[in-house]
């Protein structure tokens, strides 16, 4: 179900006021009117169902009134979804515009995190502050809004190689697992194996179209990267973070049925 994404949490009456292009998006596209209802998400990822009480001058006012009935926020907060850790993408920069569809399914797939980098082989470079980097932050906004995306994706500014290993540094002294999508020369575990662990948090590094490097790939190994490859198939980069993410994901969310058929299956 699509949801809008408010930009600022209500006061502390519920009120919330909505202006500019979210103005002309519920009132002009979507034609919602005085007492209709909308769901949507607080900047915390909190669902809530707003019913507009006025439109007026170009801003749209609306009272917050709980958790839509039947949402997935009514079920506990113990559920599977709540209990994932954090996926991170780390993505090497393609070509063109594919770093539009890979920012795109990312935040539709609930991906906490994409760090966009520069690799040896990436062709495309990103001012931090230029017009892609904004572009995306509206891409994810838009893929949220359209999936209906709990998880606020966070977008961070585009790293050189060096400051991509230091990044990480910082999740692994906490217990995450860094994951390294690459094809061809390493012995590797299985993607059931690495997340057996229990991981804090999951960091997967894809490359360019042209892959990593041999000095990138020793480099991610040294600092504990760990190799992973998803059948025998070559992917495109925009394919390959798309697929790897979704076996990530799904992995954890059937981790309780696995884990189960595993003992059932010690036991026999």
């Amino acid at each position: 179900m699509k949801k809008f994404i408010l930009n600022n949490d209500p006061d502390r009456d519920g009120i919330v006021s909505i202006d500019g292009k979210n103005f002309r998006y519920l009132v002009r596209v979507r034609r919602l009117a005085v007492g209709e209802f909308f769901p949507a998400l607080l900047p915390d990822g909190e669902e809530t169902l707003v019913q507009i009480i006025s439109v007026n001058n170009g801003i749209l006012t609306g009272k917050c009134a709980g958790s839509p009935v039947g949402t997935a926020s009514a079920f506990s907060s113990n559920c599977r979804q709540c209990e994932m850790p954090p996926v991170i993408l780390l993505q090497a920069l393609p070509k063109g515009d594919k770093m539009d569809l890979i920012v795109r399914q990312a935040a539709e797939g609930g991906i906490t995190g994409i760090v966009p980098f520069v690799s040896e082989f990436s062709v495309a470079k990103v001012n931090p502050a230029g017009q892609k980097f904004s572009r995306w932050e509206r891409i994810i906004k838009e893929a949220r809004q359209q999936s209906g995306s709990k998880i606020a994706t966070a977008l961070h500014q585009p790293l050189t190689i060096k400051e991509l290993i230091d990044y990480w540094k910082n999740f692994k002294d906490e217990g995450a697992i860094g994951l390294l999508f690459h094809h061809q020369g390493l012995e590797q575990n299985s993607l059931h194996g690495y997340l057996n662990k229990y991981p804090k948090t999951v960091i997967l590094a894809v490359g360019p179209e042209g892959g990593f490097s041999d000095s990138e790939v020793s480099l991610f190994i040294n600092n504990g990267f760990k190799p992973i490859i998803i059948g025998d198939n070559i992917l495109r980069t925009e394919t390959a973070a798309l697929y790897c993410s979704a076996a990530i994901k799904i992995i954890l969310l059937e981790r309780d049925k696995w884990e189960l058929n595993k003992k059932n299956s010690d036991n026999e």
